[in-house]
Order: C-alpha cells, then structure tokens, then sequence
C-alpha cells in the first residue's frame, strides 16, 4: 500500500507559488536597482558635454558686452544653472559707460566658503592677430571666455543638490582692458568690492581649454591652495597637464580677491598662441583639456568637504 503527499510533491501548488514569489520579487528588485542606479552613481564630469557649452557660446557670435550676442549669452548661462538647479542672481550696474552684468548661481546662500569663477565677456578687438587687417575684428573666444563658462556648467550639473557652500560666478567686462582707456577685470573687480562677508578661498579658471594645455603656477596665487590643487592633478594622472612650477604673473579676475585678503587662485594657461586673435577657435579647444581641469576641481572640492 502506498501512500500520497500532495503538499510534498514537486509539481505541487505549494512549491510552484514559491518559485513564482522569488521571480517575482527578482523582477521587481532588478526594476528597482535600474531605476534607482542612476540617481545613487556619482555623476561624473564630462569633457564632451563641457564642450558642447563651448561651440554654442561661439555659435552666438563674439559676447562683447552690451551686443546681441552678449545678451544669448547671459540668456544661455542661466537658462543651464537654473536646469540644474541653481537659484541664479544677475548683479548689473554700469561702469565707464559699459553695462556689467555678472551672473551668480547658488543653493540658498550668496556667502559662500567658497567662489569658482570664469569670465563670459570675450575681447572686441584682436588685437594681437599676425594680421594686421584682423585687429579691428572681434575675438571669437572659443578658449579666451568659451572654455572657462563650459568648465562651471559642467561643474554645475555635476555638484550634488545639497551644495550650499559654493558659489560659480561668471565675470562680465574682463577682457576690454585697454581699448578706449577701459581698465581690464571690470565685472570681477565690482562683484569682490561688494562682497561683505568674504570666502575663505576663490578658485579662477581662464583659458584652459588649449589642446596642448600647459597650466602652470601662477605668481600671485595663493601658494597653499596651488599646492593642494596640483598634487590631485597629479594623483589623477594629469601631472603632464598641471605642472608645479611657476611661469606667469597674470592681472586677473582672481586678482580683486587677493587685494581684499582672500586666497584665490589663478588657474590658466597663458601659453596659448591663439590669445586674442581671430584664430581663437573651437579646433584650438578639446574635450580632454576641459575634462582634466573639471575632474580636478570636483576632486579637490569634494576633498576639501565644502
């Protein structure tokens, strides 16, 4: 005689519910983990994206202030921060004739820690161009101006959300120097000379898109920061690019700060033959000169804990 066990039997209801439970509950974890993943990876910085920022600001015709270009420009600048999440501030007056609007991006704080900034104003006239007939032509700026702003947007979309101690400054009116008797660093120097509660340090980055990118110490710059700045260069294999030696001696928008005692720190790369010339164009920038710069700063950003 024999006997059934139908609670036992491997075809039966018991046993099969079981196998459909633990799919089910594998699907749904495997949805979960897809939808979930992207939000919990760390965003990394993206040359490419960085330079997809530079041919559109070249894109809208040279960015002299107070031109139609000028205006995209601010347009294109803040319609970026404000998709990702950046509250933004136009500070604007007028200086020597020139309207100046310096555009800031913040989370809920307009005293920072901590400054990056970049200047968007490119020069009116070429005047070092080999060409003599070129110098009355306007700087397209791919580098001088493009690279700094595609290097913040890029940082921008990167920081996480809860980044309440920095803010990414874009300096209007730098780089006029000279032509009909304006002074150079205008948007920079108004923005730091209304600064009542100081930063303890400001970051620059100005032209540091070269293809063949050589940035060196600046002179004036704050030694320490420099320091700190080069050795995660270094630690992410870009010791080639960021080279621990001083070259230049730059009148800067890092400047104003260090007459008021802040420690800023000029990152730039003046060894760029296409500087204010009709040649400064989106072929002299690459993707991998603006990814080596982002990548540091984020490094030392997130290092540093601000």
């Amino acid at each position: 005689m024999t006997s059934s066990h139908p609670f036992t039997h491997s075809g039966s209801p018991f046993r099969k519910s079981r196998i459909l439970l633990f799919f089910t509950l594998l699907v749904g974890a495997i949805i979960l983990v897809s939808f979930l993943w992207p939000l919990l990876k760390p965003v990394r910085f993206d040359g490419k994206q960085a330079y997809q920022h530079v041919l559109a600001q070249v894109q809208m015709g040279p960015r002299i202030p107070g031109s139609p270009a000028h205006h995209a420009a601010v347009k294109y600048i803040t319609s970026q921060l404000q998709r990702h999440h950046w509250e933004v501030l136009l500070q604007e007056t007028t200086i020597s004739g020139i309207p100046v609007i310096n555009i800031i991006a913040h989370r809920g704080s307009l005293s920072p820690r901590l400054i990056l900034g970049a200047h968007y104003d490119t020069r009116q006239l070429a005047d070092q161009d080999e060409n003599p007939d070129q110098r009355n032509q306007p700087v397209p700026g791919a580098n001088d101006g493009a690279s700094g702003v595609a290097v913040l947007l890029e940082i921008a979309r990167v920081l996480p959300k809860e980044t309440k101690d920095i803010n990414l400054v874009f300096f209007d009116v730098e780089d006029q120097g000279e032509i009909n008797g304006l002074p150079w660093i205008i948007g920079s120097s108004y923005y730091a000379q209304q600064l009542t509660v100081l930063p303890e340090a400001v970051i620059i980055i100005d032209m540091i898109g070269d293809a063949d990118q050589q940035i060196y110490f600046e002179r004036n710059s704050d030694t320490k920061l420099q320091e700190e700045i080069w050795q995660i260069a270094a630690d992410l294999g870009f010791s080639s690019r960021f080279l621990p030696y001083p070259r230049f001696s730059m009148l800067d928008d890092h400047t104003p700060f260090l007459q008021r005692g802040i420690a800023a720190v000029d990152i730039i790369d003046f060894d760029y033959p296409y500087w204010h010339k009709t040649s400064d164009t989106p072929d002299k920038v690459s993707p991998e000169s603006l990814a080596a710069v982002g990548r540091v700063l984020v490094q030392w950003i997130h290092q540093r804990g601000w």
